[in-house]
């Protein structure tokens, strides 16, 4: 069994924080700001950050800010290789280690809500990926997929993200490989790691209506910079055998776009749509998340002054806690 990351910073101080939000809500630049006033490094918790290559179109940090802050776990998987959560905790410890040997502190920053999920509670004992079924269930309709769960594990039919396949080809993956329902491997998985009452996921949000404006800018400033051209690149890469990086928002629906299947005003309408769809669904995740903070981001507050924040609300309370006060 996988058990839940542990930490052996012999200060409170060296502890991670782990911070969290909706694509847009501005955690990044939060992040960058909490890891200078800290003394900090930056561990990206992002499924398609991770992938060389995928620069524009996941708002990867740039160089300079690479330089200004040192990040860890992203450009460490080829275009064409895989990556998961299992991956993710591996990779994520070992960073902690290293940032932690240099007396810093470990700050992770992203989106990913099943990665947050692996590091802090463990990936229990669900069975490692089997590549010829992987292969089989990505090339079904995700349609055919959504009704074998529902007609095999209706409780986990109904709490799914139904439009995240990923997530239904890894149920789905499961079932067949165990013969057992996934939701009651993964609620087995939870109360035997659960470790998360010790740490504390900031969840940054913002007004609907602000960030809704926050991520019609980055879209059109993304299409501005290149991703129409850096998505052509990819292709020439192998972008379309990867089906886990094709189903990140914006380069599938430039893909559509160059294979002539809509011109690209509509293409980045939809590309707008889709990221307010899934900055939905990423708030919702987090606000079920058990031990999830939410901290609401004033339209005019700078990411200095919310770094400020985020250092008040997790003062350790007792040595070795990252705990908020009550």
């Amino acid at each position: 069994m996988a058990n839940p990351a542990t930490f052996h910073s012999q200060s409170p101080g060296l502890n991670p924080l782990f911070l969290a939000g909706p694509t847009a809500v501005g955690k990044s630049a939060v992040a960058l700001a909490l890891a200078e006033q800290i003394g900090g490094e930056i561990i990206s918790v992002d499924s398609m950050q991770v992938y060389c290559g995928l620069d524009i179109g996941t708002a990867k940090p740039s160089p300079a800010e690479r330089r200004r802050i040192p990040h860890h776990l992203i450009d460490v998987c080829e275009l064409t290789g895989r990556f998961d959560a299992a991956k993710f905790v591996q990779l994520a410890e070992r960073a902690v280690a290293e940032i932690q040997s240099r007396k810093a502190t470990p700050v992770f920053c992203g989106g990913t809500g099943l990665y947050f999920q692996a590091f802090l509670e463990g990936l229990g004992d669900a069975p490692p990926a089997d590549e010829k079924l992987r292969a089989e269930l990505e090339a079904m309709p995700l349609a055919g997929l959504l009704e074998e769960l529902r007609e095999r594990d209706p409780a986990a039919f109904e709490k799914m993200d139904r439009q995240n396949p990923r997530r239904v080809i890894r149920a789905v993956e499961v079932i067949r490989l165990t013969g057992k329902k996934f939701s009651g491997q993964r609620a087995a998985w939870e109360t035997q790691n659960s470790r998360c009452e010790t740490r504390t996921l900031l969840c940054l949000t913002r007004p609907p209506d602000d960030l809704h404006r926050r991520i019609s800018a980055r879209v059109d400033e993304m299409f501005a910079c290149g991703l129409v051209d850096e998505t052509r690149e990819l292709l020439r890469r192998g972008l379309a055998e990867n089906r886990t990086a094709l189903q990140a928002i914006g380069y599938r629906q430039v893909v559509e776009h160059l294979r002539g299947e809509r011109g690209l005003a509509e293409t980045i309408e939809l590309v707008k749509i889709k990221t307010r769809q899934f900055a939905k669904r990423q708030l919702t995740w987090f606000r079920r998340h058990g031990n999830c903070r939410g901290l609401e981001l004033p339209r005019s507050e700078t990411a200095s002054e919310t770094a400020a924040k985020v250092i008040a609300i997790t003062t350790p309370t007792a040595p070795g806690s990252n705990r908020p006060p009550a």
